[in-house]
């Protein structure tokens, strides 16, 4: 499989989002979080989710003028949070871009493209968020955290002394290494794993439609930027100690990374008995790192919370 390939689609619409578009010219928006904030008992993160879902009528009706209704129904079915964003942004002009309707079963491998796509879309729209400064992050269909504080940061490609083995070596070139997305900060981080995060389930649920390698990366991609987001945090702690201090003082943010490494986990679950179609071996490679002491110890650290490192994940302790 040609991973490599894959890899400039998924940064399309972020590095959009930078030119002269409505992020740049962004008035502040107001908390309009729909979800409590995280909560402080012990809880796991789930989200509803039903892929054996009978969508063969769906598949039997398809054709190239429908491919926006069997999408919301698809996900209706299987996955309400991919039903949702697809409805919040049914009217995006982008979607043309990154759907292929030749077929059925084209149109679900493009799946995972298409909605980390619309992910970035919906997340770095001008009316929620304004470059460096606050996010919004599209979480499921019942939670979409808004005005999260960012504060700026210091340039991603600061933790690449951090990576010493090559698991993730294609995303870091374009991520880290490239000249203008290495300089992206904490904005990037986020941004890249919300939209991750959202189309590793969206190609889990129809994976069984899935026939080539458009989804291939799947994992893997979910795996490395919550690697980058755990690195980044060990850089903030030891390199940028104001900074480190400012993030380590919003809620928001503390809710934002545990409620992503969580996601990370539940997901990945999700998606291991499909890993050779969704992802390479190193994404449980990369994820394995993820666990190291050092990042759980600046994951907890950061969040003040206790996470499961046993056969649940996807809680905290």
């Amino acid at each position: 499989m040609n991973r490599k390939r894959l890899l400039p689609i998924v940064t399309a619409c972020l590095i959009l989002s930078l030119g002269t578009g409505s992020v740049a010219e962004a008035v502040p928006a107001p908390s309009i979080d729909n979800a409590d904030p995280v909560a402080a008992a012990p809880f796991c993160y789930e989200e509803p989710n039903t892929p054996q879902a009978d969508i063969s009528d769906l598949k039997a009706r398809f054709s190239r003028s429908n491919w926006m209704p069997t999408l919301q129904a698809m996900y209706k079915r299987r996955w309400p949070s991919g039903e949702k964003l697809a409805i919040a942004q049914a009217k995006d002009p982008y979607w043309n871009q990154f759907v292929e309707t030749s077929s059925f079963e084209a149109f679900a491998e493009s799946m995972m493209v298409a909605i980390h796509e619309e992910t970035h879309m919906w997340d770095l729209d001008g009316s929620r968020t304004e470059w460096d400064k606050y996010t919004a992050s599209w979480i499921n269909a019942s939670q979409q955290m808004t005005a999260i504080p960012l504060h700026g940061g210091f340039p991603r490609k600061e933790i690449l002394p951090l990576i010493t083995d090559k698991l993730s070596d294609d995303m870091d070139g374009i991520y880290l290494r490239d000249r203008e997305q290495g300089n992206y900060r904490l904005q990037g981080v986020t941004a890249e794993l919300n939209a991750g995060l959202m189309g590793l389930p969206a190609a889990t649920v129809v994976q069984e439609y899935i026939k080539g390698i458009g989804a291939s990366n799947s994992r893997d991609i979910a795996a490395t930027n919550l690697r980058y987001l755990l690195l980044y945090l060990r850089v903030a702690k030891s390199k940028h100690a104001d900074y480190w201090a400012k993030i380590k003082n919003e809620p928001k943010i503390r809710d934002l990374v545990l409620t992503q490494f969580l996601r990370t986990a539940y997901w990945l679950e999700k998606s291991a008995p499909y890993g050779s179609k969704l992802g390479s071996p190193d994404a449980d490679k990369i994820t394995a790192k993820n666990y190291s002491p050092e990042n759980i110890a600046i994951l907890e650290e950061f969040t003040g919370r206790k996470v499961r490192t046993d056969a649940q994940k996807n809680c905290t302790a």
